[in-house]
């Protein structure tokens, strides 16, 4: 998503004002003429919602972005699970099952009922390449390149809602803490991985 927040310039009105009229005369804040409303304040978090562990609280917000997109993506009768495959294609179009899956961070048989949706309703084709018979290849049609002018701008929205009230540099600052979570739980899962251990299956048994 494109997480850019349009600056606006408070003393922007006072000076088209001064361009205009010159200097500010001092009677020219008149009953006539009242001062703008200092902008409202941000809306205080939920009741103990600070006092949660950064685990529980990325859960959250994950699972609020996540909704937001799938309300919006459901008036385009497109589900989250085909969003996903989507975004990635449009971004490098080709792919195999199984480099998709990796991407995905979904199971094999997961992408390929997904992609087997996705072709049905005709937004890809899958076919092998030359010199390969085994390996398939996701390509999108037409149709399924056109849903990116729809789709992603509803992928913008719902980072723009997120973001309202956060500023630049709070923005920055989240970027870096969240890449450095990232990278610490990456190294995590690569000691692990080291030692023989990894993360179990989700399937149910």
């Amino acid at each position: 998503m494109d997480d850019s927040i349009g600056k606006q310039t408070r003393d922007g009105q006072a000076s088209g004002v001064q361009a205009r009229a010159g200097t500010l005369q001092p009677d020219a804040m008149s009953p006539e003429t009242p001062a703008s409303p200092p902008p409202a304040p941000a809306a205080a978090p939920a009741p103990g919602l600070l006092d949660e562990r950064i685990a529980h609280l990325t859960r959250l917000a994950a699972r609020s972005f996540s909704r937001a997109l799938q309300i919006r993506l459901a008036e385009h009768d497109i589900t989250f699970g085909h969003w996903v495959f989507l975004r990635i294609l449009w971004q490098q179009d080709g792919l195999s099952q199984r480099r998709l899956s990796a991407l995905a961070n979904l199971t094999e048989p997961t992408t390929h009922a997904a992609l087997a949706r996705l072709e049905q309703l005709g937004y890809l084709t899958r076919r092998n390449l030359p010199g390969n018979r085994r390996r398939q290849h996701a390509f999108l049609t037409e149709t399924g390149q056109a849903l990116r002018s729809r789709l992603e701008p509803l992928a913008i929205e719902v980072n723009d809602v997120a973001l309202d009230g956060v500023s630049d540099d709070e923005m920055a600052v989240l970027r870096r803490v969240l890449a450095r979570v990232i990278d610490n739980l990456a190294a995590d899962e690569v000691r692990a991985t080291e030692l023989g251990r990894r993360v179990p299956p989700t399937r149910l048994r």
